[in-house]
């Protein structure tokens, strides 16, 4: 079918785009309709059953007229917008809107029958609707057949307030669209499922065909087949090798699709530039996903890089999840899947703790370390590159997983901070998280890894881990330590820990770190340093009976010629019995040794109750910390958002559009604009008036009634205490005179130093809050007392919006100059919750509104008896990248390249 090559309209954001996962874990492509699509349009539309089309059309419509197919595929992406979902360069669905009336429009959707109830209908409609938000669309209405239930369930499943009403025999259904909590709930609720079923199948295969399996020693593919074979895999493995006719006693095939069964996972070990050829066969095979474990990619350079968008691009638009490339490979310990799809020949034991991590070097020295401490895994994960499956996958999938009670992550790099965020608050309050990042001080990125820069300092990442509760530690050293106390022992209810011994100075040190790291001892029992097993177990339990004691560390020395196997069974016998967590220095072990191990039914290699034991007292008390911190956390309600009562966020947006669109590049804000802003979010910003001479400040002292101040806020004056750039208590104009001519004699620069009068305020202490829209994190924000010395040292919190009343409370106590604020020497207390409401006011702000590229509370005053904002500015600038965690589903851009066109 021929069409005019002119398109009627501007080209529709970017954004607009996006791969997208269907319900069952397949992928497909989503994109706004092109007049170029005609020919697909119709292909689809022959496809469709009659069934269909008459839900549709309410009428018979067989084909489409060359007009339909014109009026299809033309739309203005305004005030007409059609999106379609692509597969294997075929169309299977498409939804559009019509704006029919005052920010109303119509929706529609058309899915292939053989694609029903993969949730196809449900993300036309996410999609559609924030496109629709977007060009101030603020109700959808439809019109569907009473007998079209799997439409109407399309429509009231969603989330949104659905009002219908009947006439003529047609149902008409009409809702807002605005995202509301329910919304977004039934979205991310969708989001989740999705996604843990795309993992699903990787680690639960019934056949795995290994591509580039060879039958040479020492070779990739070799072991790839060894690998599977040893490790007792429970399914079929099958052989691809074009030019073999077995390996390894396995009959090989020249492709996938020679294989005569269904295959569930591909391992490929190709040369990189086949892997393309791989992943047609693969999508032709019907196969589910691929782990890449060929490298030659994103971390060779520009032209691997190329080579790597490529591959998610094809891999994506047929439907296939992708793990790597450049990657070790996966691991499932489950006896009755006992998968080892990965290069490494160590099949870890059987434990409670999942392991994400991306270098594939490192993966197998983690393997090899969790074997020696005996800690054991439920399953493993080595993405290489990251370039499809990430972190934020698996976290979907384990926190569904029975048999996965920690969650490990060695992170070199985050793609999606936002939803890493979001999904590990909600993961952290079920499972715990335990993490080691790379790059943490020097932001550095491995060479395969391709994210958005970083505007934020490195502490706002270190906060946005806490804030998700997240347990983070600087070695993996300290994250197995961690992990073999989460995965054996009972969390803490405190802070409190008693320390059980046959050794004085072990003891000593004991109590020293645990002051340092924000313990409390409150017992300590010595014993004879030649102790009965009896006397151990008198101690812990009388320990542990205490209510003043929420955990117990246990030293034991043993005397020459003892085995202390005793002492090892009462330790045992009590950990298994305890509701409070125990650990131990025994004989110096590191893990869990086999003394210490409780016998676990569910054949991990540890049971619920074994004690850990750790080389040194002082990494038993920082492990035990780190979980105290985590309980803490856990038990801390973090309370409901903001009042949004008291927010005009029309208002507000008002003032970011009309700088906007008089600066279309962007401007910072002027005092008119800030105040009307700050006002909006129920800020009030004290009223400040800029004077040039002497004359103006006599008449704004006047106006203000006097009781004021003049004073320099030129960059580089404003709050520096060691300049005397402020003069206070003005209440005449002989007064100002004086003020005036001393302040001009001591500014370098008085014409620009930006003098304004300001009504003298109560006293109190100076603090900022500070917010930006940074790149990666999308919204930050930072609170500090200020001072140049306060500012040297960096004592500043940070946050990710939005904000709960447990992140507000943490960010103010937890900066080391925060005792000011609460009677330090002697000192009034100031109002806390004050500057509390001015916190999540600013959060609220900046999460509302992505053009506010910063904002700065630079100076408030917070007294006894409120808080009052001094000084403030900002400014705007247009969003060149949506925020990654828009309130649609969408998998993570390849940040390499556009998707490969169909």
């Amino acid at each position: 079918m021929t069409v005019d090559p002119d398109s009627p309209a501007a080209a529709p954001p970017r954004h607009w785009e996006a791969d997208v996962l269907l319900r069952d874990g397949r992928t497909a492509h989503i994109r706004p309709i092109r007049p170029d699509d005609a020919d697909l349009l119709v292909t689809f539309y022959s496809r469709v059953s009659d069934r269909s089309k008459y839900y549709r059309f309410f009428s018979p419509m067989p084909t489409l007229s060359q007009r339909d197919v014109a009026r299809f595929t033309r739309v203005d992406h305004d005030q007409r917008v059609a999106l379609v979902l692509i597969l294997q360069g075929q169309m299977i669905a498409v939804g559009r809107y019509d704006v029919v009336g005052d920010a109303e429009a119509e929706v529609a959707f058309l899915v292939e029958d053989q694609h029903h109830g993969r949730g196809i209908a449900q993300l036309l409609l996410e999609h559609l609707a924030q496109a629709a938000r977007e060009r101030g669309i603020e109700r959808f209405v439809a019109e569907v057949l009473p007998d079209n239930s799997r439409m109407i369930h399309t429509f009231r499943d969603a989330g949104y307030r659905v009002v219908s009403g009947y006439e003529d025999g047609v149902l008409t259904l009409e809702f807002p669209i605005e995202a509301t909590d329910t919304s977004i709930g039934v979205m991310r609720g969708r989001e989740h499922r999705a996604e843990a079923a795309s993992i699903e199948r990787f680690f639960n295969p019934r056949s795995i065909a290994i591509i580039g399996a060879s039958r040479r020693q020492d070779t990739i593919g070799q072991a790839l087949v060894r690998n599977l074979v040893t490790g007792d895999f429970t399914g079929r493995v099958y052989a691809v090798n074009p030019s073999a006719a077995a390996v390894s006693g396995l009959p090989a095939f020249k492709t996938v699709g020679d294989i005569p069964d269904e295959v569930d996972v591909a391992i490929v070990a190709v040369p990189a530039d086949s892997v393309t050829d791989v992943v047609l066969d693969c999508a032709a095979k019907g196969v589910h996903g691929m782990i890449v474990i060929s490298s030659g990619f994103a971390e060779t350079g520009d032209e691997g890089r190329q080579r790597q968008r490529h591959l998610v691009g094809l891999s994506r638009s047929y439907g296939l999840r992708l793990i790597g490339p450049n990657c070790l490979g996966v691991i499932n310990t489950d006896p009755a899947i006992s998968v080892n799809a990965s290069l490494s020949p160590v099949m870890p034991p059987r434990g409670r703790a999942a392991f994400f991590c991306q270098s594939g070097a490192l993966g197998s020295a983690i393997l090899e370390k969790v074997r020696n401490r005996g800690l054991g895994l439920t399953t493993f994960v080595s993405a290489g590159n990251r370039a499809d499956v990430s972190g934020n996958d698996l976290l979907q999938y384990w926190e569904e997983d029975d048999a996965t009670e920690v969650v490990l992550l060695y992170l070199e790099s985050i793609g999606n901070p936002r939803k890493f965020s979001r999904i590990a608050r909600r993961v952290s309050l079920r499972k715990p998280i335990i993490a080691v990042r790379s790059g943490r001080t020097t932001q550095g990125v491995p060479m395969g890894h391709a994210v958005r820069r970083i505007v934020a300092p490195p502490e706002a990442l270190d906060a946005m881990f806490k804030q998700a509760g997240i347990i983070q530690v600087d070695t993996l050293e300290e994250m197995f330590d961690v992990a073999q106390l989460l995965a054996h022992q009972p969390l803490p209810r405190g802070r409190r820990v008693a320390v059980v011994g046959n050794s004085d100075a072990l003891g000593l040190l004991a109590a020293d770190a645990a002051a340092a790291v924000g313990l409390t001892v409150t017992r300590s029992v010595t014993l004879s340093a030649e102790p009965s097993a009896e006397d151990f177990e008198d101690a812990l339990d009388d320990v542990i009976d205490d209510p003043e004691v929420d955990s117990v560390i246990a030293v034991y020395i043993p005397p020459l010629n003892v085995s202390g196997e005793d002492v090892a069974n009462v330790l045992a016998a009590v950990g298994e019995q305890s509701d409070k967590p125990l650990v131990s220095s025994f004989l110096g072990a590191e893990g869990v040794p086999e003394l210490l191990r409780v016998p676990d039914v569910a054949g991990a290699s540890a049971g619920r109750g074994s004690v850990p034991s750790y080389p040194a007292v002082e990494a038993a008390v920082r492990a035990l910390a780190s979980v105290v911190d985590y309980a803490v956390w856990l038990r801390t309600p973090d309370g409901a958002p903001p009042d949004p009562a008291d927010v005009d966020t029309v208002a507000a947006q008002r003032v970011v559009n009309e700088v906007l669109s008089a600066h279309p590049e962007g401007a910072e804000l002027d005092r008119v604009q800030v105040t009307a802003l700050l006002a909006a979010y129920d800020i009030t910003l004290w009223e400040s008036i800029p004077v040039a001479t002497l004359r103006e400040a006599q008449s704004a002292g006047r106006r203000l009634g006097w009781d004021v101040v003049l004073k320099a806020t030129a960059e580089g004056l404003r709050e520096r205490p060691d300049l005397a750039h402020v003069w206070r208590n003005i209440d005449s104009t002989a007064e100002m005179r004086n003020a005036w001519e001393s302040l001009t004699t001591l500014v370098r620069d008085p014409a620009g130093a930006d003098f304004v009068v300001q009504k003298n305020s109560a006293p109190g202490v100076p603090v900022a809050i500070r917010s930006i829209e940074d790149p990666l994190f999308g919204p930050v924000v930072s609170f500090g007392i200020s001072g140049p010395i306060i500012d040297l040292l960096s004592d500043r919190s940070y946050r990710i919006p939005p904000l709960g009343a447990r992140d507000v409370a943490t960010m103010v106590r937890e900066v080391k100059s925060s005792p000011i604020l609460f009677g330090y020497r002697g000192a009034e207390p100031v109002d806390v919750e004050a500057i509390e409401r001015l916190i999540s006011r600013v959060a609220q702000m900046q999460n509302d509104l992505p053009q506010l590229s910063s904002l700065e509370l630079s100076l408030v005053l917070a007294g006894a008896q409120g808080a009052t904002v001094l000084t403030a500015s900002g400014r705007v600038a247009p969003v060149a990248e949506p925020r990654s965690d828009l309130f649609v589903r969408r998998m993570t851009d390849h940040p390499m390249g556009d998707t490969i066109p169909e």
